[in-house]
């Protein structure tokens, strides 16, 4: 930031005001900077953006700083466990069919051995 300008904070209600003349009377994100002293039309952009996926509720969250890439979200329990059982469902199925396969060509081994 350039020095002598300080890191504003926007209420929702003056960023939905902002984002709505945009919308509504035709403003430039320009101009809207320049009327409503916002600093850089990248801000109501971002604001319309907003506005638009998450509705005027969305202005009121805090989208400062990184996002987080701690920890992932540990599953319940219960899916925990649901998906351990099937991961040894899906194995032994794997199993049972490589064993099948491996019979199926012992049998056609034999077949070939007889026609001879």
């Amino acid at each position: 930031m350039p020095k002598g300008i300080s890191n504003k904070r926007y209420t929702p209600e003056f960023k939905k005001q902002v984002v709505e003349a945009v919308i509504q009377g035709g403003l430039s994100y320009r101009e809207a900077a320049r009327i409503y002293e916002v600093q850089g039309h990248g801000r109501i952009q971002s604001w319309e953006r907003i506005y638009l996926e998450e509705g005027p509720e969305g202005l009121a969250l805090e989208r400062r700083g990184r996002g987080s890439t701690g920890r992932p979200r540990q599953l319940p329990k219960e899916a925990e466990e649901d998906l351990l059982a099937e991961v040894q469902r899906l194995r032994a199925e794997n199993a049972y069919l490589k064993n099948l396969q491996a019979l199926v060509l012992e049998e056609e081994r034999r077949q070939r051995k007889k026609r001879r």
